[in-house]
């Protein structure tokens, strides 16, 4: 064991750590080495989404401690970055196992330290706390949640003032804060009561009434809503407490739930993952769907941060739409409704991630409003959103990994405000006798039929996460020359903040923060990304193929070549 994970355990054998910790640390030395070096050899950190990890005693790891060292690391920073005013935070929960108590934790570190807490009395959505933070004026927030992360995964979203996730130098700064801890008894563990009010159903109205903004209804699409057959799991999460509701002030009246999966429960006891984007965790959904014939599917994951949606295709089929085709038809819902109603402007603006389809830079550019690319990670989005404020007006963007956020009042992707405007986009497209199916065809058929793929490898542990820095390293030294037998004709690095043209041979500087993310272009307009998960031991391959689609009755023929297309590309880079 090395001496600096030696230096740690004892500390917390030594330390003024409760009992039960120190016997289960002890158990750890006992019995398994491994487990306790992965427990001990390095300190959670903020990521493209704060602190995550796995549940259990250790640095690396998501318990009472860890909580608290956070937390006094942050009050301390936002006690020096606002000083001389009385400091406030909001602070919220998921259904996951041990969130409730992590949240009291929270609170408890927080009010010791003099700063005011509002506390959600029960589980309630990331997008809820994001839009707290901001109605109550707050200076910070937290958001205990994992997301879609499996059972044994926990994890703390910290939040700004403007109600979006911690970027630099914010995050840095924090964990520069934190790790100036040096012992346990460093951290203000007694909660003082009178700075901790418990919040609730006054927040829930304000912000559905919000959502409710977003609403592009007429007496068409009412009638369409009221008899819309829409089958929702909120996957054992948070999504129940919000989604129904909203979905009841919009005017969706033909709800059914997937029961097995309505009640909250952090062991996701009817899924291998409560991740929205796995086929497996919506099986209950299109098993009902089938038994009712419904005629749309929709999911949040457990925070409800992320929209899942199936719909029927021509032969009547359900199909899981992915990340990049709900990005693809939201916005340009949004897009198209504003310029029906004559509210669209050249000052609005959309957003997608890097790693994102290109299909949205093009629609922008129909739509004469500009498309901004950012680093994966809503909180660059919020950031684009935030820097504009009172120049441009934000419309919507999201990323391929099935987050989107429409309108300002949250700064967070937001899955009741998506399920809201996708069963309204469902509602219209059956008062104009079609489907959503038809209508994603309709947009590929005007911008080109864009297909996209993900794959993730999971390298567990230390040794997982040293020989994926390694893979990027090899991929950055030693760069394809050509992937699929079409020429590489452009990389990115954003780590090294570089675009190479290699064929006018010229670099041009990225002006995005740094991140270790490589692409690749090439000549046949196919596009490879690849980048370590921000909160997942994984490393990432996001994959990219486009050509035009003139005829739509070719569009199956199309998605099947595309998708050999990219298989190719799969095999050809991946050895």
């Amino acid at each position: 064991m090395e001496n600096q994970i030696k230096k740690k355990v004892n500390t917390w054998l030594s330390e003024n750590y409760d009992q039960a910790t120190k016997d289960e640390v002890l158990k750890l030395l006992q019995t398994n080495e491994k487990e306790l070096t992965d427990a001990f050899y390095k300190d959670l950190e903020f990521g493209t989404g704060g602190l995550r990890g796995i549940m259990g005693v250790g640095t690396n790891r998501m318990n009472k401690y860890t909580v608290g060292f956070a937390t006094q690391g942050f009050a301390n920073y936002l006690k020096q970055t606002f000083p001389n005013k009385p400091l406030k935070v909001a602070i919220a929960f998921d259904s996951r196992n041990n969130s409730h108590y992590f949240a009291g934790i929270t609170a408890d570190v927080f009010s010791a330290n003099g700063i005011y807490c509002y506390l959600f009395a029960e589980l309630r959505p990331t997008p809820e706390l994001s839009f707290a933070v901001r109605e109550l004026q707050c200076d910070a927030g937290v958001m205990i949640t994992a997301s879609h992360n499996p059972k044994e995964y926990n994890g703390y979203k910290a939040y700004w003032n403007d109600g979006a996730q911690l970027i630099p130098p914010h995050d840095v700064n924090v964990i520069d804060e934190v790790t100036k801890i040096s012992s346990v008894n460093e951290v203000k563990w007694e909660r003082n009561q009178n700075l901790v009010q418990i919040i609730g159903d006054e927040i829930d109205t304000l912000y559905l009434k919000q959502v409710h903004t977003l609403s592009f209804s007429n007496k068409n699409i009412e009638n369409a809503a009221k008899n819309l057959k829409i089958v929702y799991t909120p996957l054992h999460g948070t999504g129940i407490t919000m989604v129904t509701k909203a979905f009841n002030i919009w005017g969706f009246e033909n709800i059914h739930l997937v029961e097995e999966q309505s009640v909250p429960n952090g062991d996701f006891p009817t899924v291998i993952s409560p991740n929205p984007e796995e086929k497996t965790a919506m099986e209950l959904a299109l098993k009902k769907a089938k038994e009712i014939d419904a005629d749309l599917i929709l999911a949040t994951d457990p925070d409800a941060d992320r929209i899942a949606a199936a719909v029927k295709d021509s032969k009547g089929e359900y199909i899981l739409l992915n990340g990049n085709q709900t990005l693809i038809l939201l916005t340009y819902y949004l897009l198209s409704q504003l310029k029906i109603n004559n509210k669209l402007h050249p000052t609005d603006f959309i957003i997608k991630t890097i790693v994102s389809t290109e299909l949205i830079p093009v629609m922008a550019k129909d739509y004469e409003v500009k498309c901004y690319d950012v680093l994966t990670g809503f909180k660059y989005i919020a950031e684009i959103i935030r820097e504009n404020e009172g120049k441009l007006k934000y419309i919507g963007g999201g990323e391929e990994s099935f987050g989107y956020l429409a309108g300002d009042f949250v700064r967070d992707k937001d899955a009741i405000s998506a399920c809201c405007l996708f069963a309204e986009m469902a509602a219209q497209a059956v008062s104009n006798n079609s489907t959503l199916y038809k209508e994603l065809l309709k947009i590929y058929q005007k911008y080109g039929y864009y297909k996209e793929d993900l794959l993730s490898i999971t390298k567990k542990g230390k040794e997982g996460l040293e020989e994926i820095k390694q893979m990027m390293v090899n991929y950055r030294n030693n760069p394809p020359k050509e992937i699929n037998g079409s020429k590489v004709i452009c990389i990115k690095d954003y780590l090294l903040q570089e675009t190479k043209d290699l064929t006018a041979i010229k670099t041009e500087k990225i002006d995005l923060p740094t991140s270790d993310v490589l692409q690749f272009f090439m000549e046949d307009g196919s596009k490879v990304s690849i980048r370590p998960s921000g909160t997942e031991p994984k490393i990432k391959y996001y994959f990219a193929a486009y050509t035009p689609l003139t005829n739509i009755e070719k569009a199956e023929e199309i998605d099947s070549a595309l998708a050999k297309q990219i298989s190719a590309i799969k095999d050809s880079l991946i050895q």
